[in-house]
């Protein structure tokens, strides 16, 4: 799969009032170069819907589109590919689905799910949560930037850290060994996203031509 560094995931309950597609296109005008959505209530009508939209949206800045667990929507938008937990469709059988050219991500919140999910061919994996977040509900305890040391050790897929990070800590995620960093709210939560984005983006661009 094609590189990312800043990879942004939806959550309109963190800008109430204002369009998601408003908000994503901002973000992708910041410097994010991967889109999730992410949506546990609405019904599989709604979701596919903003998915339609976000795939739009995607193709035209082309940047990459990922639907997080819903792999009949991911198929009928023409999603780049899926995001699938621990709990979550197995592994194999999301990828039979799917196919071979779609991409396929995996939480992992320890290394033997790492090295699971690198086995199994998943395409990269989430590693987190870092930090402690409100983002999620039932999330597991943080890992730590321990965890982050332990997968850029061992780990030869790419990988992108999540979980409460902001601006002030990111850069203990980059010099754990993260080289692409994922948020919710830090992003689509800010005034101004776009600016919040390109801020990120500067740090990443820095950290990485260090």
């Amino acid at each position: 799969m094609r590189e990312f560094q800043l990879y942004a995931i939806t959550g309109e309950e963190f800008h109430p009032g204002r369009d998601l597609i408003e908000v994503m296109e901002e973000a992708i005008l910041g410097g994010v170069d991967i889109i999730q959505l992410r949506d546990k209530t609405s019904s599989k009508r709604e979701v596919l819907a903003k998915a339609k939209a976000l795939r739009e949206l995607t193709k035209k800045h082309d940047v990459l589109f990922i639907v997080n667990d819903h792999i009949d929507v991911a198929l009928a938008v023409d999603a780049d590919g899926i995001h699938v937990g621990q709990d979550d469709l197995p592994l194999e059988d999301a990828r039979r689905i799917m196919g071979p050219d779609k991409i396929i991500g995996i939480s992992t919140h320890k290394i033997e799910e790492a090295r699971e999910a690198e086995a199994g061919g998943a395409d990269y994996i989430g590693v987190g949560p870092i930090f402690p977040t409100k983002s999620k509900v039932d999330v597991v305890d943080p890992v730590t930037t321990a965890y982050i040391q332990q997968v850029a050790a061992e780990i030869n897929i790419p990988f992108v850290a999540i979980g409460g990070i902001k601006l002030h800590n990111v850069l203990q995620v980059l010099d754990a060994g993260a080289k692409s960093v994922c948020m919710i709210s830090e992003i689509v939560g800010a005034n101004d996203v776009k600016g919040v984005c390109e801020e990120f983006k500067q740090i990443l661009t820095a950290k990485g031509h260090k």
